[in-house]
């Protein structure tokens, strides 16, 4: 089982790819936490924290549908090269801004729109990019290795950028980000797929995006998945932005309790990314899911009570893992379900609800903890997941059985 789950890394292209874009996740997530202390520090005020990830999270509604149209037209390798040569930049002057004492939350924000656009218009490229560097049996092996070295980048990243913040400043985080997107555009220069015919006809965005969001709605294993993502996002994906605000004002652990806090969130992911596929192939695929979901309420909700620092992170590693399970579940009913000829576009549209319903959520959720408190939001959080959960078990079964319904011939070999 073990030999299956890494299986695809004696693709070297797989192999190239995955390990730059492991390089850029330890960087993304050095600054993440940089930007949320400086944040935190600065401004006293959790609300920029709801702001910011407005900002990185909003570009997506224009970036990542057009990164699904071009994703299915050109070459996906030169594309994600590109992004990440802005977000290169964008990274460079948010270091320069800091190292010269010129940085503000407002510079902050704007940077964060560009990076935040590129982002998503790069990541519907390596998500179409993954099934044609590994073999047709290996697809979902290779979106778990995805989602794993994301978030083991969730680990290191933050564990590094506690060690940057104890000897230097925010800005030396920025600067490696910005050094760890240069070295994907040229590892990428190395990552091989098999050439795709070319569309010749002219690009219409709108008209293209529009024909994959009908066939997305009208394919179920599709369509409740995208649904599934917003109303996490909007619910519980929002303790992601407050860590800061938990860790340095309920908390009173500064800014080495947030690097630990998304260290331990991290730790749970990476195990659950290992050990969730093959409880899913013994039991079920649904049944991890719905049970990652409920896991999710229940540990968010132990999370905002825990009294201390210890006790948080335990209830972050449990909160990690599931948080984990929730995406990797839905994402692989999107994969397996996707027509191959829309699935760029589809995936896109995916994420496109994480995108927009995520930093909604951060914002309403950041002003509410301004008023009531982080911990009173957090609990919040907590019951209103359970509760819309408990309502779909009882009053909508069929949602679940539709995300767990066999897939097309095609997409059953990929997952066996």
């Amino acid at each position: 089982m073990a030999s299956t789950s890494f299986a695809p890394l004696r693709h070297r292209s797989f192999v190239l790819a995955l390990s730059s874009s492991f390089v850029s996740s330890t960087g993304t997530w050095m600054q993440a936490v940089a930007l949320g202390v400086y944040l935190t520090q600065t401004t006293h005020n959790a609300v920029w924290l709801g702001l910011i990830t407005v900002a990185a999270w909003t570009p997506a509604l224009i970036g990542s549908p057009l990164g699904g149209v071009f994703a299915d037209r050109f070459s996906r390798q030169r594309w994600i090269q590109a992004n990440n040569f802005v977000m290169a930049i964008t990274a460079s002057l948010l270091a320069t801004a800091e190292l010269t004492h010129h940085l503000s939350p407002e510079l902050a924000c704007y940077l964060a729109v560009v990076e935040g656009f590129c982002s998503a218009a790069s990541w519907a490229a390596w998500q179409s990019l993954l099934p044609d560097l590994v073999g047709g049996d290996e697809v979902l092996a290779a979106v778990s290795l995805s989602s794993a070295q994301f978030n083991l980048g969730r680990i290191i990243g933050p564990a590094a950028a506690g060690v940057a913040l104890a000897v230097g400043s925010t800005g030396i985080c920025f600067a490696l980000n910005a050094a760890s997107f240069i070295f994907v555009v040229i590892i990428f220069s190395f990552v091989k797929s098999p050439s795709r015919p070319p569309v010749t006809t002219k690009i219409h965005v709108w008209a293209e995006t529009v024909i994959g969001a009908k066939v997305a709605w009208s394919v179920r294993g599709c369509r409740n998945p995208i649904i599934g993502i917003g109303t996490l996002a909007v619910i519980s994906s929002p303790f992601i932005a407050l860590v800061p605000a938990m860790a340095i004002q309920a908390l009173h652990s500064g800014k080495a309790g947030t690097a630990w806090l998304v260290t331990a969130q991290g730790v749970g992911a990476v195990s659950a990314a290992v050990t969730l596929p093959a409880l899913a192939k013994r039991t079920s695929r649904i049944l991890v899911l719905r049970g990652s979901l409920f896991t999710v309420a229940v540990a968010e909700g132990l999370y905002a009570l825990a009294p201390n620092l210890a006790l948080s992170m335990c209830a972050f590693v449990v909160l990690g893992g599931a948080y984990m399970g929730a995406l990797s579940g839905l994402n692989t009913s999107v994969q397996l379900h996707a027509p191959r000829g829309e699935r760029s576009r589809i995936l896109a549209l995916y994420t496109l609800s994480l995108s927009l319903f995520y930093p909604l959520g951060a914002l309403a959720q950041a002003a509410f903890a301004k008023a009531w408190g982080v911990r009173s939001v957090m609990f919040g959080a907590s019951c209103v997941m359970l509760v819309v959960l408990c309502m779909v078990t009882i009053f909508m079964p069929a949602f679940w059985g539709e995300i767990a319904s066999p897939p097309s011939e095609r997409a059953q070999l990929l997952a066996d």
